[in-house]
């Protein structure tokens, strides 16, 4: 499955909450979709879960137009908005079942659903709980199964880790990789970047409804610096081996980091590599050697500034 976003505007009156936004994403891969309050994230994703029309433009699944078959994409996708809505009097097998029956499940095949999708989320020795009475982190469990009761190919979620306890957090990326790994197009809007990180295959950046960048960090972060920071470990003393590295090629600084040597390269993984066999050719004793990878947090802060529309 490929979802492609092609030059999508929302707009509420004046006020340009999409503006123009092109980015896609496919089968296999989690996208971290992220940008400050008030990028137009929340009302992308509406419009991808076809929840909203957009004002112009169009969010194409494998071909097929949202704005044209919004039945037929709502049978693909599956959405967990931020927070579960409450219903009274309701437990969670029951809330499960609702959803089953309204995706057309029936019978047998019904009840082994709603099992395999209990059981996969950690939700069955919950199953019989009032949905009031779940903490944060069995509520979005809740709101991730309700959003798998029909297998969808593309799964869609309005910060899933919002106000989850670290455990939490841990769990729901573990089942965010394995639904990945099932072969599911997984799009993740969250502030918490650090979270991101660890499980997205790739980023899209937006701000003021525009898109600012999207691809993997590494390809992003590449394409914006010329230096590259390599961390490396030795059995030579400090200041032998900084004197060595300051004089040769590409080297533009030397600092000690915690247990490491941080080494500035002017360059990128070819700089890198031909540092690395300058080391091993003067039989430097090394112990670990590794390019720095480029933190997601540094990479938002550096494309943004924190505008509003």
């Amino acid at each position: 499955m490929r979802v492609e976003v092609v030059n999508l505007h929302k707009y509420y009156g004046k006020t340009r909450a999409v503006n123009g936004l092109n980015f896609s994403f496919e089968s296999g891969s989690i996208v971290g979709f992220i940008g400050p309050n008030g990028a137009g994230k929340t009302t992308t994703i509406k419009i991808m879960a076809s929840l909203q029309e957009p004002t112009y433009g169009d969010i194409y699944f494998d071909g097929v137009s949202i704005t044209e078959y919004p039945d037929k994409i709502r049978k693909v996708v599956g959405y967990m908005p931020d927070s579960l809505p409450t219903h009274r009097d309701m437990i969670v097998e029951e809330y499960l079942d609702l959803f089953a029956r309204a995706y057309g499940l029936k019978g047998k095949k019904r009840k082994q659903v709603l099992e395999e999708v209990q059981e996969f989320t950690n939700l069955l020795g919950i199953k019989d709980k009032s949905l009031k009475a779940l903490s944060k982190g069995m509520r979005q469990r809740v709101s991730l199964a309700r959003a798998l009761v029909h297998d969808p190919e593309v799964l869609i979620l309005d910060e899933p880790a919002a106000g989850l306890d670290p455990r939490a957090r841990v769990e729901l990326r573990e089942l965010l990789t394995i639904l990945a790994e099932q072969g599911k197009a997984v799009i993740v809007s969250s502030h918490i970047l650090t979270e991101l990180a660890e499980i997205c295959t790739d980023v899209v950046i937006v701000e003021k409804g525009r898109l600012l960048t999207a691809g993997s960090i590494e390809k992003i972060s590449a394409q914006r610096q010329q230096q590259t920071i390599v961390q490396l470990r030795t059995l030579h003393k400090d200041r032998e081996l900084r004197r060595k590295l300051l004089e040769m090629p590409h080297v533009l600084d030397v600092r000690r980091a915690a247990s490491y040597l941080e080494v500035e390269v002017d360059g990128g993984e070819a700089e890198c590599a031909a540092l690395l066999k300058h080391l091993i050719a003067l039989d430097v004793p090394l112990v670990e050697y590794r390019l720095q990878q480029t933190k997601l947090e540094d990479l938002f802060m550096n494309l943004t500034v924190g505008e509003v529309q």
